[in-house]
């Protein structure tokens, strides 16, 4: 079971870096446990593109730790919509299972 990481209500530059750090214990448990990380955005109702700074940061961070990215869940169709702008949709949902083409 994936530990989870929540984002908070409101993640904007002015209070990325405090989540971003916050987090950082739970690497360490992922690690430990053989656990992969993934983070739940379904409270995020307030962000800016610093949002997707930090969920690239905890994908980083997964990678350095050699923990498993499982991707984000929860995420409303601003903040899909605003990743796909930026081009890192895809790198989001790493670890989860794509729909196929054909379905």
């Amino acid at each position: 079971m994936p530990i989870t990481l929540p984002l908070p209500a409101r993640l904007t530059r002015d209070e990325v870096v405090t989540w971003v750090r916050s987090v950082q214990p739970q690497f360490q448990q992922a690690k430990e446990h053989a656990e992969p990380i993934q983070v739940d955005a379904s409270a995020l109702k307030q962000f800016d593109s610093s949002a997707l700074a930090a969920l690239l940061a905890v994908r980083r961070e997964a990678q350095q730790q050699g923990v498993v990215f499982a991707g984000v869940v929860g995420m409303s169709a601003t903040l899909r919509s605003l990743a796909d702008v930026y081009g890192i949709d895809e790198l989001l949902d790493e670890g989860r299972e794509k729909p196929s083409a054909g379905r």
